[in-house]
């Protein structure tokens, strides 16, 4: 910073001589990306927007932050779309501290200065008014952690440009620092975003918009000398290092603006200090005293020893809206609000009083009645023998501070996704829930939730309709828990609930149950239909751990034993897990050695028309009852296969059986017979080839054989398996799609797939005739199906009811225990027979 001499500190330039010429202007016509190229040539902050050679608004660096980045069309748009008008501007010869009062009044950053005429000399911004108020005996008074109040907006490199835009604007800040990680610091600015849009480089993370190097400072270096080296270095802004050498802020030259006003009060103090000195000495110095307390942006009050209101600054009547007659004679208290405790004023005037200082927050009442927080310092002026003859105190207003603070506090501690409290808030409720509940005796619970298969729907439809399931299933969670429970989302798709008061077990497996319920429920993301569940681990204090992180570990391993049951249902904790570890293994091998031995067996579970019952097919199903576990449900051991990678020997092996069996029944009449089909058989390129030679081994027509797909295993790969597909079709092998509603398919998606029949799944049935939603889904499937030219198989018909309904709805097909149980080889073979002759099949 220049330094002047004493005859330069005694003159105070004029506007005109701060005003900058050379005046960036653009036409209206213009659009928003001409105006910014020329921004950017001229390397200017500002254009001003004329039309008829008259100026009509302006568009700044500031305005920046408010455009939308995902528009395409952002730079095509007309300059008058986003330009500020009108331009609020000032006489050349007023003086700067009504300028200032301007500037605070309508929140500034710059005025176009005119001379007599009314043409424009040039724009003087902020900085040139304070500068220009020679301040730089103020700097060297102060170091740069006495300016900086909060932390800085610190964001990933790795995020997308738009998000991080997004955040500065919803931080409402003007730069943000770049964590590249390992300590790596850079900074990305207004300026920056501006040269982004001049360049059209709108498609990059952040770390490539910014710059990659951050210059930082230790807090205590005086003001002055960080000044000096932004100036040095041609920077705008600089990082504030703590005593540990970690960030804690970020300098601008905003904040050294903002932060000027303490240094008033000294200086009013040190003026009235001399008071006597003062009276000797020529009216110009008071004039000057004079002016400093009427330029200053913040309230400035005077009162005598008693607390009697002597004299008020104009900026006093700009925040509090008392007029200086209206104050003077009064006392203080006639801004109380009435939210200070009589205890806060006796400690603030005994602080006061002995150090001759004070310093702090409070809230006080406008003349309106508005209540508004403001920062507060008072000085105990003193004469020669030590006795107190005035106070003066200087205010601020601190709402736009404290909005700020709230940002970065709600960024800090909850999910910028779902609004729900993230893993830090919810890891400190949870402390606190748990010393409650020590302290009073009771029982408090985590709960984990983690949604199934979740990673397939980012996987294949986008991290945006991912996003959008978050959100929905938070809302869903808040809307089913008490209001007294916290929900909170640790990342990804992993939920946590903390029950702080806990009566009965029965009573979280009750709220387990209608999370599930709620949850599962159909919802459309994107013109997707999606069905989504959750895996619930459950903990209870004090039983299954003494502290917080005992709590949430033993949860997580409730959550993924129910995942291992099968997914779509709670858990308990229960100490003797690991003995379930000890199950899992055993019931491994088991299955290992029945898949060895031959000791599986298919049954088979009729599908018969819905009019007369006439057997038209069947599904052949899978069944395990070993000599030392018993019967096996396949919910526990295809699950098992699936993840021990035998789900495809398996496959072969009911495929074989199956094709062997319809040999077998050569002699009988014949229908179709359906195979449940793997994703992992579907990735396997040989599995076309492995269906033709096993039908040819057993000389089995192609159209006696069926293959169940589900919608998820179609997904994965969708090229390849739809080539696939379309060669089991072209050979004659009808296809089904299994347990349809439950997964994700679109029905641009369904159009293109080579199959013959939908299965309506089970779930959507159970419940029939009673319920209206899975009434209505079924009426929607079948009407698709029907458009589509598609078959429809309707599984889990257990009852008349049901069966009238599904029949009154244009259902053909059904089955399910109203029909039949699976059979076994015998019992199905005294069906076939019952068929007349001309049904047998080749």
């Amino acid at each position: 910073m220049t330094r002047h001499s004493p005859e330069e500190m005694a003159h105070e330039p004029s506007i005109a001589e701060l005003a900058s010429g050379g005046l960036l202007t653009c036409d209206v016509s213009a659009t928003l990306g001409d105006a910014i190229q020329r921004m950017h040539a001229a390397r200017a902050s500002c254009v001003l927007v004329t039309q008829d050679d008259d100026i009509c608004g302006i568009w700044s660096e500031g305005d920046v932050r408010r455009l939308d980045f995902s528009d395409p069309d952002l730079l095509d748009a007309p300059i008058a779309q986003s330009m500020s008008s009108p331009v609020v501007r000032i006489a050349h010869g007023a003086g700067l501290d009504e300028a200032a009062l301007l500037m605070k009044r309508r929140c500034l950053r710059r005025l176009l200065v005119e001379d007599d005429e009314g043409h424009p000399l040039g724009i003087v911004t902020q900085s040139d008014i304070v500068l220009g108020q020679r301040v730089e005996h103020y700097l060297t008074m102060r170091d740069i952690g006495s300016i900086v109040i909060h932390p800085p907006l610190v964001l990933a490199a790795s995020l997308p440009l738009d998000a991080a835009i997004a955040r500065m604007r919803e931080a409402n800040v003007d730069a943000t620092v770049i964590d590249y990680g390992n300590g790596a610091l850079g900074i990305f600015t207004e300026r920056d975003m501006v040269t982004l849009l001049a360049e059209r480089r709108l498609g990059c993370c952040l770390g490539e918009a910014g710059n990659p190097t951050l210059l930082t400072r230790p807090r205590s270096m005086a003001l002055m000398h960080a000044v000096e080296l932004l100036r040095k270095k041609a920077f705008r802004h600089l990082g504030v290092l703590d005593e540990q050498g970690e960030l804690c802020g970020l300098l601008s030259f905003g904040d050294i603006m903002a932060g000027l006003e303490y240094e008033v009060v000294l200086q009013l103090k040190e003026t009235l200090k001399v008071r006597d000195h003062a009276l000797r000495a020529s009216s110009e110095h008071l004039r000057l005293a004079q002016r400093v307390i009427n330029a200053s942006m913040d309230g400035i009050m005077m009162t005598d020893a008693h607390g009697v209101i002597q004299s008020v600054n104009p900026s006093f009547t700009v925040l509090t809206g008392y007029s200086a007659e209206e104050a003077v004679g009064n006392r203080p208290s006639m801004l109380s609000s009435g939210r200070q405790t009589p205890e806060f004023y006796r400690n603030m005037w005994s602080t006061l009083l002995e150090q001759d200082y004070w310093q702090g927050e409070i809230w006080n009442r406008r003349k309106n009645g508005d209540i508004y927080p403001e920062w507060l310092t008072i000085t105990a002026i003193r004469d020669d023998e030590g006795q107190i003859l005035q106070f003066a105190a200087i205010f601020s207003d601190i709402s736009d501070r404290k909005r700020r603070e709230a940002q970065i506090h709600r960024l800090a501690y909850f999910d910028d996704l779902t609004g729900l409290a993230n893993r830090r808030l919810f890891l400190d409720r949870l402390e606190q829930a748990r010393a409650n509940a020590h302290r009073h005796g009771h029982r408090m619970a985590v709960m984990f939730l983690d949604l199934d298969l979740f990673k397939r729907i980012n996987d294949t439809l986008g991290h945006h309709a991912g996003d959008q399931v978050l959100s929905t299933i938070a809302r869903r969670l808040q809307a089913t828990v008490g209001e007294g429970e916290s929900v909170a989302r640790l990342g990804g798709d992993e939920f946590t609930i903390l029950i702080h008061e806990v009566e009965s077990l029965d009573g979280l497996e009750s709220l387990s149950a209608r999370l599930i319920e709620s949850i599962g429920r159909p919802f459309e993301v994107l013109g997707h239909l999606l069905n989504v569940s959750t895996s619930i681990g459950i903990s209870v204090y004090p039983e299954d751990g003494q502290n917080g992180e005992m709590l949430l570990k033993y949860a997580d391993t409730a959550m993924y034993r129910a995942k291992e049951a099968g997914r779509n249902q709670w858990c308990f904790y229960q100490s003797h897990m690991g003995q379930k570890d000890h199950q899992a293994l055993t019931l491994e091998q088991s299955l290992r050695r029945a898949l060895d031995n031959d000791a599986l067996e298919v049954v088979y579970q009729p599908q018969a028309a819905l009019e007369d019952k006439r057997l038209v097919g069947f599904e052949a199903l899978l069944r395990w009852n070993d000599p030392e576990l018993g019967v096996v449900s396949p919910q526990q051991f295809i699950p098992l296969a699936e993840k021990l990678g035998m789900i495809d020997r398996i496959g072969r092996w009911v495929l074989e059986r199956v094709c062997a069996q319809l040999h077998a029944w050569r002699h009988l009449p014949r229908v179709p017979v359906a195979v449940n089909v793997s994703a992992l058989q579907l990735s396997d390129r040989r599995f076309v080839d492995d269906v033709e030679k096993c039908l040819e081994r057993y000389a089995l027509s192609p159209e006696l054989i069926e293959l169940e797909l589900t919608e998820s295993a179609l997904l994965p790969n969708a090229e390849t398996t739809h080539r696939m597909l379309q060669r089991l079709r072209d050979r004659g092998i009808r296809l089904l799609i299994d347990d349809f509603g439950t997964g994700y398919s679109s029905l641009s998606y369904l159009r293109r797939l080579p199959v013959s029949a939908l299965k309506i799944d089970a779930s959507f049935v159970r419940e029939l005739p009673d319920s209206y939603e899975d009434g209505e889904l079924i009426g929607a499937i079948l009407a698709m199906a029907n458009a589509l030219g598609l078959d429809v198989i309707a599984e889990g018909a257990e009852t008349d009811a049901q069966a009238d309904f599904l029949r009154a709805q244009g259902c053909k097909i059904v089955q399910g225990y109203w029909l039949s149980r699976p059979l076994d080889v015998a019992a199905a073979g005294e069906w076939l027979d019952r068929l007349p002759a001309d049904d047998v099949s080749p």
